[in-house]
């Protein structure tokens, strides 16, 4: 005679029912699990300290500074227009970004500090920035005091500005860093990208959507 339980529907037993729902509740943890080890892993991109507040003239002649990008994630470069090496390069691959981002360029701010103020007049900036195809709402120059902009770019920003010597004329004795730098709504730096590497270029447009999505 068997010593199986059977209801008179012929359903299973109580205790085979709840084995069959812990053995398909540990899978589904089993696999989920694994879900989770195999799925790329997003750190979070690295603090590398809040800018000091700073305050510069924008190509249109008004004032610009990190008051007004507080709340938007913004790239910022450092060019001067009478640069006749690095710059131009340095200043279309941000053009390139300004592109490739237009779909969130109302959350997107890009700005250039010039490294050559004296020169570069708010007038000298608006024809530059217009050679290049920038668009005011989005991408800002700023110029101002020579010693304001140094104390920010060097010591905000952890960027080289300088002139190896006394003539400024002397176009050649002029030196600034080639990194771009991300800035997120804060104030806060969150990344330094190497403008001559392709790739670093790239990492930076994910970087900067990534913070745009996040709201960081």
């Amino acid at each position: 005679m068997s010593t199986d339980v059977q209801t008179s529907s012929g359903a299973p037993p109580r205790s085979a029912n709840r084995f069959l729902w812990v053995t398909l509740a540990s899978a589904a943890c089993l696999l989920a699990l694994m879900v989770g080890l195999l799925r790329p892993r997003q750190d979070s991109l690295e603090r590398y300290g809040k800018l000091p507040a700073f305050s510069f003239t924008r190509q249109d002649g008004q004032p610009f500074g990190l008051k007004q990008l507080e709340g938007r994630p913004w790239v910022a470069n450092f060019i001067f227009t009478r640069c006749p090496t690095i710059c131009p390069v340095f200043t279309q691959k941000m053009a390139r970004l300004q592109k490739q981002t237009a779909d969130i360029g109302g959350e997107l701010a890009l700005v250039s500090f010039s490294v050559d103020p004296k020169y570069d007049t708010p007038e000298r900036l608006t024809a530059y920035a217009a050679r290049h195809g920038a668009n005011p709402a989005r991408w800002s120059f700023l110029t101002g005091d020579y010693e304001q902009l140094k104390g920010t770019v060097v010591g905000g920003f952890k960027m080289a500005m300088g002139r190896e010597g006394g003539d400024e004329d002397d176009v050649a004795s002029i030196f600034h860093g080639s990194h771009f730098v991300l800035v997120d709504r804060t104030g806060e730096i969150r990344g330094y990208y190497n403008s001559e590497h392709d790739d670093d270029v790239e990492r930076l447009r994910h970087d900067a959507e990534r913070l745009v999505r996040s709201g960081e």
